[in-house]
Order: C-alpha cells, then structure tokens, then sequence
C-alpha cells in the first residue's frame, strides 16, 4: 500500500479505539497523517493520551457537527485521503443522549461531506459507519449490503440514517466528479487500546484489574466478534480500490468476520478470562433495561470478491492479541508503546500481504 506513502491523510475520530490504530498504522506506512477529533473527557482513560498522541500526528480538536470549525481545518490540511470514523458509538449512551447521537453521526457526516465539496477540488473518501445499520430481524444468515437499513436503538438508527443521507449526497452532488466515496460497515470490533465505558473487553478488563467480577448486559446474545486489524485493513483496501477504480465509488461494503468467529457474550468473556489468568470472573446484570440484539451477521462477499478482503485473525487469537496488550498497557507507558508497535508491525507484516492477490 505505497500509495498512502508521503499522502496526506485526515482522520475523523483519531482519538478513538479504531482511529488511533489506524492513525499509528498509516504514519508507519509514509502518510502525513491529520485528526479532528473531539478533546476526550479528562476521567476518561484513552490510548491516544497514554501515547501522547498530541506529539505523533497533527491534531485539530473541534466539534464535526460545527461545519464552519470543520470547512476551516480541511480547507487547510487539505487531505488527498479522509477517512471518517469520528462518531457516538457507544450503544447505551444513545438513549441517554439521543439528539447528541443524531446530530453528531447523521449531521456530522454530511458536514464532513459538505467541507469537502466546498473548500477541496478531489478527494478520497472513506466513511466508516457499523454493522448496525441493518434493519435487524436476527436472521440466522448474514446481511448484504442491498437489505434493508433500519435501526430501533438511536444509536443503530443515526448510522441507519447517515448511511441514507451519505448516499443522497453523493448521487446529488458527488457522483460523476472528482470525489471517489463509499461507506464501510462492520462491527463488534475488539482489541487492545480500547478504554470507552460500556463495552464488553474494557469493562471486563477495568473489573479484573480491581479484582471485582465484570458484570454483562446480555450473556447469551452471539456477536461477530472481530479483532479490530482486520476491519482497518478493509478501510485501507477499501481507499487503494477508489484510488485505482471509479466504478466502486458510490458503493458501501461490509466487514465482518467469518461464522467461526460468531459466539455468544458469555464464551467470549470466558476465553478471555482464561487468557487474562488470576480471579476474572463475570456474572449477569439484572439492572440492564436497554433491549440488545441477540443476533447480527454480515454478508461479506462483495468485500472478498471486489477487495480481495478477508478477516485473517480467529476468534481464539483475537482475544489473545487483546489480552496480551492490557497485560502490558498496565506496566506504564514504555510497555504499553512497545505492544502497540510490536502488534503494529505484526500487521504491516501479515495482514496486509496475506490479502493481495
């Protein structure tokens, strides 16, 4: 991927568990890498922060939903890649803060999409949403990128929503023109750096480290589980092929692993303590009144098919890639930076040689 090589490169959401990785990925890589993210909360931990991130990449911390702040930063950086991830995700704070969650993931994506026709005169564009922006009627086989987009949470329902106007905005102004855009979708997407509250590998490691049991919100519903490399990997082939192929603009793909990788909240958990060692134990949550989906799979042929994509890390070593860098993060600051390059450089190495023809 020497295309990314002395490019610049924005990314929305740089801060976060996903953006930070890819943020770290692509400066291995040669790019000149950019963030707008939002300044995280001071009580909450951040792997961005404990790299001290503000002296590895050029940072822009303003608000996506505050289009003019936005115009002005891309207007400067201007970027020949965006990849945009800045985002609420998380599920719960959804129905805690549900105009929040809509302006932020529907209105701030049209505004990233709006800067960019405004003040650039080309661009590529990958904008990340999630695996839930299907209308969800657990099926036992996997949704394809055509079905049906829908979302009964405000949080399922804001990526829903941003998919519709992504798309509204690209036939309406983007399509036929210089800016090449898609949309990628996946989801349940684990792995070290992770720190965000309400998700299931940092509350478990956040309990265990005190010695206390995790508690879980929905043990028996069975997810996609992910290790968060092959998702990035799929955003970086997904950017080569606008770059080389005009006819994929325009076009959403899903990644997700295959149905080996699918078990239930509670057998996760349970690999996961195994590899975690010492007192890891989880019980169930008889508080939670926030209703989850028991089932969600992804179709992925198309990714496999146009992208040459596929996820390469089982089930089993995902949770070992996790665990082994929370074992370390814990150490201090040298560990932590030593198992981020280290898992780094093993992905630059396998991940993505192992998906070119």
């Amino acid at each position: 991927m020497t295309i990314f090589s002395n490019k610049k490169v924005l990314i929305t959401g740089h801060t976060g568990f996903k953006g930070f990785w890819l943020s770290l990925i692509l400066k291995e890589m040669g790019a000149f890498v950019y963030g707008i993210s939002l300044e995280n909360q001071k009580d909450q931990r951040s792997h961005f922060y404990d790299l001290e991130g503000h002296s590895l990449l050029n940072n822009y911390f303003l608000d996506i939903r505050n289009l003019s702040a936005l115009e002005e930063a891309v207007e400067e950086i201007k970027p020949n890649y965006i990849f945009h991830l800045a985002a609420q995700a998380i599920v719960s704070k959804g129905f805690t803060d549900p105009v929040g969650t809509f302006t932020t993931n529907t209105i701030g994506s049209l505004n990233i999409l709006e800067a960019v026709r405004k003040k650039l005169k080309s661009c590529i564009i990958v904008m990340i949403t999630s695996d839930k922006v299907y209308e969800n009627f657990e099926w036992v086989y996997g949704y394809r990128e055509n079905d049906k987009l829908g979302g009964k949470d405000p949080y399922s329902a804001s990526k829903a929503s941003a998919e519709i106007a992504i798309n509204s905005y690209y036939n309406s102004f983007l399509k036929n023109s210089p800016f090449l855009i898609a949309t990628a979708r996946a989801g349940n997407v684990i792995g070290g750096g992770d720190w965000s509250k309400d998700r299931l590998v940092p509350d478990c490691i956040r309990s265990w480290i005190k010695n206390e049991d995790v508690l879980l919100r929905s043990p028996h519903s069975t997810r996609p589980w992910q290790h968060v490399f092959d998702p990035l990997n799929g955003y970086l082939l997904l950017a080569e092929k606008l770059s080389i192929d005009s006819k994929v603009s325009g076009e959403s793909f899903n990644f997700g692993p295959d149905s080996l990788n699918e078990y239930d909240v509670e057998t996760a958990v349970k690999f996961l303590s195994d590899i975690w060692g010492g007192k890891a134990g989880f019980k169930k949550d008889d508080k939670v009144i926030i209703k989850e989906a028991n089932l969600l799979k992804l179709n992925c042929d198309k990714s496999h098919n146009i992208l040459n994509w596929k996820s390469i890390i089982d089930f089993k070593s995902s949770l070992e890639f996790t665990a082994n860098w929370y074992k370390e993060s814990i150490k201090g600051f040298s560990n932590s930076k030593n198992a981020t390059y280290a898992q780094i450089e093993w992905f630059l190495l396998n991940n993505l040689l192992i998906n070119k023809p």
